[in-house]
């Protein structure tokens, strides 16, 4: 939470984003959030969380650089219905000149069960050539205090999980 422009950032261990509920077109016939919508509540959080970074919509206007996912692997764990209070903490896992690993876990506000879990590569790219580019020197100053800030929180089991199917269920599959 940014005090003045270039005053040192402070961050939440992990972040915790404001309370959001889902959108009445949000949900899908069967009662409960569609599953992109999901994607915009996390990507609604890593706005909240960029903008203490100095990376939000300002950045891109005056500074002309921005950031693009690159890769995004989400689990849904359990429905979100209509008007339920969600929060999204974020864990910065990693970064280097050009990237940010994000995780996340979407939760009810008030009961705290997990709904979802999001892990994003996100990349730096200059506005001008659509082309991935370093951060800055103070952005990375920023993002650092922000890695410094999560260092102390455990690797989170879901984090590098793969999709497949278990090999134990191709045997008990029978096509003809």
């Amino acid at each position: 939470m940014r005090k003045s422009k270039g005053a040192a950032a402070f961050f939440f261990s992990p972040f915790v984003s404001s309370t959001m509920r889902p959108e009445p077109g949000w949900i899908d016939y069967n009662g409960h959030l569609n599953m992109a919508y999901y994607h915009v509540m996390f990507d609604r959080a890593v706005d909240e969380a960029f903008h203490l970074l100095d990376l939000g919509t300002d950045y891109m206007t005056a500074r002309g650089g921005t950031t693009f996912a690159a890769e995004c692997h989400v689990q849904y764990r359990r429905e979100v219905k209509p008007d339920m209070p969600m929060r999204i903490t974020i864990q910065l896992v990693d970064y280097d000149e050009k990237r940010i690993h994000l995780y996340m876990e979407m939760r009810h506000a008030n009961d705290g069960w997990l709904a979802a879990t999001s892990e994003n590569m996100i990349l730096h790219v200059d506005v001008a050539t659509r082309k991935v580019a370093p951060f800055p020197p103070d952005i990375i100053e920023n993002i650092a205090t922000m890695k410094q800030a999560h260092a102390g929180l455990p690797r989170p089991d879901a984090l590098g999980r793969t999709m497949g199917i278990p090999k134990q269920a191709l045997g008990r599959m029978e096509v003809h």
